[in-house]
């Protein structure tokens, strides 16, 4: 569908019936904005999202049904867009794996086909990058600590700053690396006003919590079910969550400053105060389900960091973030959203 058809001009949010983009879909509309859902939808699950999102706003939102590798298709939407946040991706280290010809092609051309439309338009666009693009972080030597890695160093505790030399690996790590450079080279080549969300990983209501990308959610519907949930390699790896309406904030208030900010980059995470192990979060959904999660272990995947903290110090004073929410509360706000949403069993109680 065009988005003439909106009778405004919207904003194009690529990728926007996946988890991060229908809430920032919804974020955007709340604030007055009409928007543009670009999505092929081919991961099941993301129509739900939609149909949701026109449902919630049935006189604000329209879809373009298509494929971010379709140029054309990406030239349409984005012709009279009046901002991109560009979303659609192939998200997972495991698939590029077994088909890096498709990572490829989503990621980088379907990027490339996004700036391209907006070389000689200039809309802002905002890019979902992601914290694999530091690679494993081999220079940071790291201790065990009470089921953590952590680094021995403790003047890297407080976190991965941008500055942080960059070290693709894997394919996933290569496109969407790739496709961060290019980004934030159209900023300099070609006057395109972007700027770049490392992400690290981002939690919250919508998400479908398959085992290869949002663990969190993952953890949380297999222990709800009473399922067996499978820990790669030691369990103790480290990440810093951030649930998602903090995300989105960010992705907003990048947008609204962005002749401030055209051409940066930011780590986009929970931080050190929101960092905790894969064990870690076991224990707590086991406080929460009122039972022990049943677990079970398997080999390390290829390049896992074993640990990684966004510093997010230059996020929140260059974009005015408030302190992001504590993890905890997180999480059992998610229990709750799965249990009302019918995607977990009634009978576990709520904390």
């Amino acid at each position: 569908m065009s988005a003439a058809v909106l009778g405004t001009r919207p904003v194009l949010v690529t990728g926007g019936a996946g988890f991060i983009g229908c809430n920032l879909v919804d974020r955007l509309v709340r604030e007055g904005e009409h928007v543009l859902v670009f999505d092929n939808l081919a991961r099941p699950g993301v129509e739900a999202n939609l149909a949701w999102l026109r449902e919630r706003h049935p006189r604000h939102v329209t879809s373009a049904v298509a494929d971010i590798r379709d140029a054309s298709a990406v030239q349409a939407a984005v012709t009279g867009a009046r901002a991109v946040f560009h979303l659609a991706a192939q998200v997972a280290v495991t698939t590029s794996m077994v088909d890096p010809a498709e990572d490829f092609g989503i990621n980088l051309q379907g990027t490339f086909n996004v700036l391209h439309a907006l070389r000689t338009r200039r809309q802002p666009c905002i890019f979902a990058s992601t914290n694999k693009v530091y690679g494993k972080l081999d220079g940071i030597a790291l201790t065990l600590q009470d089921d953590t890695w952590m680094p021995s160093d403790p003047t890297h505790r407080r976190g991965v700053s941008e500055a942080q030399p960059l070290d693709f690996c894997t394919p996933y790590g290569c496109s969407k690396g790739a496709a961060d450079q290019y980004v934030l080279d159209w900023s300099d080549s070609f006057g395109v006003p972007t700027a770049v969300m490392r992400m690290s990983c981002i939690y919250g209501p919508h998400q479908f919590g398959t085992e290869d990308q949002g663990w969190v959610a993952h953890f949380l519907l297999r222990a709800l079910a009473g399922e067996p949930i499978t820990l790669y390699g030691d369990g103790c790896q480290v990440r810093d969550v951030l649930w998602v309406e903090d995300a989105v904030a960010a992705y907003v208030a990048a947008w609204r400053g962005i002749d401030r900010v055209a051409g940066e980059a930011f780590n986009l995470g929970g931080g050190p105060d929101n960092a905790i192990s894969l064990r870690q979060l076991l224990h707590h959904i086991g406080v929460l389900t009122e039972r022990t999660p049943h677990v079970r272990y398997d080999g390390w995947r290829p390049n896992d960091q074993r640990w990684f903290v966004s510093d997010t110090g230059k996020a929140r004073t260059r974009l005015s973030l408030p302190p992001p929410r504590d993890w905890r509360a997180g999480v059992a706000d998610l229990m709750r959203f799965f249990i009302s949403a019918g995607r977990a069993p009634a009978r576990v109680a709520a904390a």
